[in-house]
């Protein structure tokens, strides 16, 4: 038996899709256990780009796949990204889970009216619904798969709701523009297209783990927008810390063995809220470029910023993180200087902790500590140096990485020099016995 949970341990986008796939070559079994299709995972295979929401990132790998109760579901997304992989010549061997929610038309509309009603009070959502679908879960009256694939249940229940979200649209002063018939319609012909990829996964995985598989569950967003953990209130709906592998996907605590945290060399986020690092400089225009910063389901310019050390220890906590995995560290290839923030001065105090309240993150006036840069890599050659393993990277690139793991006192478990897949070096297997 081997389970490894694969966590974020910024404000997403840190390359979980890059590190799901490469872990998945190993693996039997991937499990999606949070989110929904706010979250953009992107794997590149021989220069080919793939953009998941929904799907699980082993899907290119032809691993059993798995979207746990946790994940709330559009279910009109999935359908697609499932045409997508069977374009590309994949049947994807997916399992849905029964008590997963869905997201219907009218959690759009309300997210897009409750983020202007919000004012300063927003948290930059996608609004794709993700939140209010979140709502009614929290709320007992959501709706799930096992509720959309049986028509008479789907329709009583469509029936009572409905009513009631139209006055919470109209409230809001918002306008919802389909009719109760046409929702029935659309999301009975989904419930059908999907119908025999629903079943009660959490009995199939917790078999599956008992027969000795490996699975892989793959976290979304990251640490700093967890609804617990994160910079509440602009982060995201939902748990996305690795607690949440167990809950999103009904598996013992007991049965996890090991906890992957991604971060990349440098640090992102998406929309609004506290970044205390952020570069509003030429730097950090140059490593958005580089890095190609731009939301993978949202197409917005990420903020950039350099490393944050008293996050990273915040995440390797709420997490109980094994080993890193960092990526992206040829984006800072070709700088003369990097940084890394050790610590926050707030009203001229000295701190190393991440502070509860997004107006107190506001405060923090980052402290670096400088290192030397290291060389670019040479088009094209990003994997030939991978294959020669982590000896052959500039010197001053390992120190940085080891620098990383020092300030987070957690072992570095694979390190990533481009997008591909053959542009990594492992330091540690995580399957290994």
């Amino acid at each position: 038996m081997a389970c490894v949970v694969i966590v974020g341990t910024q404000w997403g986008d840190e390359g979980k899709g890059k590190v799901v796939d490469y872990y998945a070559d190993k693996a039997d079994i991937v499990v999606r256990f949070s989110g929904g299709n706010n979250a953009g995972h992107t794997v590149v295979v021989k220069g080919k780009k793939y953009a998941f929401h929904l799907m699980p990132c082993g899907a290119l790998r032809g691993k059993q796949l798995i979207i746990g109760n946790g994940v709330v579901v559009d279910p009109k997304v999935l359908i697609e990204e499932i045409d997508m992989l069977k374009r590309e010549g994949i049947t994807p061997k997916l399992l849905i889970s029964e008590r997963a929610h869905v997201i219907f038309p009218y959690h759009r509309t309300l997210d897009e009216a409750e983020e202007q009603f919000k004012g300063k009070m927003k948290a930059g959502t996608t609004k794709r619904g993700i939140g209010p679908c979140y709502e009614d879960k929290a709320g007992r009256f959501g709706l799930r798969m096992c509720d959309l694939i049986t028509k008479e249940v789907f329709k009583e229940k469509i029936e009572h709701l409905f009513t009631l979200k139209e006055k919470q649209i109209q409230m809001y002063g918002s306008k919802f523009d389909f009719t109760k018939e046409q929702l029935l319609q659309e999301y009975n012909a989904y419930g059908e297209k999907l119908k025999d990829y629903v079943c009660d996964a959490n009995l199939e995985l917790n078999n599956a783990i008992d027969a000795g598989k490996k699975v892989l569950f793959e976290g979304t967003q990251g640490t700093m927008l967890d609804i617990d953990h994160g910079a509440y209130p602009v982060g995201t709906s939902c748990n996305v810390t690795a607690g949440a592998a167990c809950t999103g996907a009904g598996v013992s605590p007991t049965k996890i063995n090991a906890v992957v945290g991604l971060t990349k060399a440098y640090v992102s986020r998406v929309g609004v809220g506290p970044l205390p690092t952020e570069l509003l400089d030429e730097t950090g225009e140059y490593i958005r470029k580089k890095g190609a910063e731009f939301g993978t389901t949202t197409g917005r310019p990420r903020r950039v910023g350099w490393l944050d050390i008293p996050a990273l220890r915040y995440a390797c906590r709420v997490n109980g993180i094994s080993g890193l995995a960092i990526t992206k560290l040829d984006v800072l290839g070709g700088l003369e200087k990097v940084k890394i923030c050790t610590a926050y001065n707030i009203s001229k105090k000295a701190t190393s902790e991440v502070p509860p309240s997004c107006e107190l993150l506001e405060q923090c006036k980052p402290v670096y500590k400088e290192m030397k840069g290291w060389q670019e890599f040479e088009v094209g050659k990003a994997e030939e140096v991978a294959k020669k393993g982590y000896d052959a990277l500039p010197k001053e690139l390992k120190d940085y990485v080891a620098e990383v793991s020092k300030l987070s006192s957690t072992p570095v478990y694979l390190v990533s020099i481009g997008p591909g897949r053959e542009e990594t070096i492992i330091l540690k297997d995580v399957f290994a016995k």
